[in-house]
């Protein structure tokens, strides 16, 4: 009996010890989705820069799974201790593939896809009608899918002024179709604490969609009365739920 008493008594000291010597997390990584690059980010980033956090935004090519992990792998190399890992759109496919770097203490999915290990875009999509925004996508000679400028404003950002969505235009990049097919092969959302932020007026994914991804992660969840590009319109709730994640 004594022996089990002590067991239990060092077990709940090794835990008291390893309480108190996590961090929280001060490194903020934050990857761009399609259609986009990492500009959007920009507001979030200027508010975590201005609380202390040391914030690096991804420039993913989007040229595939595989480029755009690599991307993100080289931003979390060059963290020093807890990073909280953030995904916008595609974005969520880029953080669920990258996130297993023992860096990575939270992953935050911000309107973002979330698949399964085996589990791609297509096989995501497949029997659901294309969304307002899907219906727009134009693809290049070379397979490379882009919003139609002419839509984007509307379909991807369509609670921010015009000028806003201007800018998303310019800084629009396309995304090589054939990530679509690319099945996940990680999914660290089973094994890191995970957030996301619904967006319950997103036209590129389907809110529903968003929701059932944030359930079977069992994330913190909130949500947000926003287009897709909630990163641009409400840059304030999502920088503090990436807070809360960092905490």
């Amino acid at each position: 009996m004594a022996k089990a008493f002590a067991t239990i008594a060092a077990a709940l000291s090794l835990a008291a010890t390893g309480a108190a010597n996590a961090k929280p997390a001060r490194n903020v990584v934050l990857v761009h989705g399609a259609f986009t690059d990492q500009t959007s980010w920009d507001k979030v980033a200027k508010l975590l820069r201005r609380r202390g956090y040391h914030v690096t935004q991804v420039a993913n090519p989007l040229t595939s799974l595989e480029d755009d992990v690599a991307a993100t792998q080289k931003a979390l190399a060059a963290q020093n201790g807890p990073t909280v890992l953030v995904g916008h759109s595609w974005g969520g496919v880029v953080i669920g593939e990258a996130g297993s770097d023992p860096k990575v203490s939270a992953l935050v999915y911000v309107a973002a896809y979330a698949p399964d290990r085996g589990e791609s875009l297509k096989k995501l999509s497949e029997g659901a009608s294309p969304s307002p925004g899907q219906k727009t996508l134009r693809p290049d000679a070379r397979g490379y899918l882009s919003i139609d400028p002419a839509a984007l404003p509307t379909v991807f950002a369509g609670d921010l002024p015009a000028s806003e969505g201007k800018t998303l235009v310019a800084h629009q990049l396309p995304l090589n179709s054939a990530v679509f097919e690319t099945e996940a092969t990680v999914a660290a959302w089973h094994d890191k604490p995970t957030f996301y932020a619904i967006s319950a007026k997103d036209q590129m994914i389907p809110p529903e969609a968003e929701a059932m991804f944030a359930k079977r992660m069992n994330a913190q969840t909130v949500t947000l009365q926003s287009s897709h590009a909630s990163p641009v319109s409400h840059s304030a709730e999502v920088a503090a739920l990436i807070e809360r994640a960092a905490r």
